[in-house]
């Protein structure tokens, strides 16, 4: 049987919206329980010890996400197979660590069976499940609920709302720890140095910024005949101004100031530079990430901004086009 079009919307629609009720739900019915799950997250990454996730079927999926997302933010997390533990796997358990075990049910055998023998290696347990009071929950000293209303299949059978609610659950988890551990970007990227994703968070404004010809400097006593000049030849659209005595940047000339400097009077380009710049203009420090200035530029709607060194001396010059592949991230 073909769907006609808009049927097809129309099932899709109801199978996101059946999703959506259940993060809702789960949003909702968050309560101290999930304080002390993060808490003892954070006790066992502080004291240098593994987060276990495990699960059967389309959980041991969730569970293998949750542990890249942890694993992401520096957070050590292993999967467990519920099945293969009993036949050896259980040797990457050590005292200390906590297992989180995902069944929807609360009932699934395997990680039943799991639970009294993590105990045995002193390995603490929560249970994320959408039952209250479900076997699973009643075996783990913690419990982490999700609600799930119903499911999107229209067969009330394939995981769908309930994959997604205990996901989203364990991506809470994962991002409130980032924030408690209070990990920066430069942390980050220490876990994804490859790929455009490293690139953008690894690049350091050193590594895109325009120096030599395509830096176009004067003293703030020259003319601005002379600075058009020099940002014509260095094909750009600003020019560090800086003092004659100790070359530190004392302003920036873009083409915006020449042209409201054109309406001050025939004589304007035998003028000083100095008389249309524009002071204390917005820099960053060499050596910074590349990423910060993307913040600069977006924070303070700029088209440049210069590169300073430690003595404010200008260095470098970042246009925002230079920026492309950093809007990735």
């Amino acid at each position: 049987m073909s769907l006609d079009a808009a049927t097809v919307l129309a099932k899709a629609r109801a199978c996101l919206e059946t999703e959506t009720a259940a993060l809702t739900a789960t949003a909702a019915g968050l309560d101290g329980r999930f304080v002390d799950a993060l808490r003892a997250v954070e006790e066992t990454v502080a004291t240098g010890r593994k987060l276990i996730f495990s699960g059967v079927g389309k959980s041991a999926h969730i569970a293998e996400k949750i542990v890249a997302t942890l694993n992401s933010i520096g957070a050590p997390a292993l999967f467990l197979d519920a099945t293969q533990a009993l036949h050896g796997d259980l040797g990457l358990c050590a005292e200390g660590d906590l297992a989180v075990l995902i069944s929807n049910s609360g009932q699934t055998e395997e990680l039943l069976r799991l639970c009294p023998l993590l105990r045995r290696f002193g390995v603490r347990l929560i249970a994320l499940t959408s039952q209250e009071s479900s076997p699973l929950a009643q075996a783990c000293e913690q419990h982490l609920l999700y609600k799930v209303p119903k499911e999107a299949c229209p067969l009330r059978l394939a995981p769908t709302a309930s994959t997604t609610a205990a996901l989203a659950l364990g991506d809470a988890l994962a991002m409130v720890l980032l924030e408690s551990r209070g990990l920066t970007r430069e942390d980050f990227a220490r876990f994804h140095p490859a790929g455009n994703l490293g690139m953008v968070l690894l690049l350091r404004v050193d590594d895109i910024m325009r120096t030599g010809e395509r830096l176009p400097v004067l003293a703030q006593t020259a003319t601005t005949q002379e600075a058009i000049l020099a940002m014509t030849r260095a094909k750009a659209g600003s020019l560090a101004v800086t003092n004659p005595a100790d070359g530190r940047l004392t302003g920036i000339f873009t083409d915006g100031d020449f042209r409201r400097s054109a309406l001050t009077g025939p004589d304007f380009l035998q003028r000083p530079v100095s008389d249309f710049m524009t002071r204390s203009p917005k820099t960053i420090a060499s050596g910074l990430l590349a990423i910060e200035a993307l913040k600069l530029f977006e924070q303070h709607k700029i088209d440049d901004l210069l590169v300073v060194d430690a003595a404010q001396r200008p260095v470098g010059l970042v246009d925002n086009q230079d920026l492309p592949k950093l809007k990735f991230y």
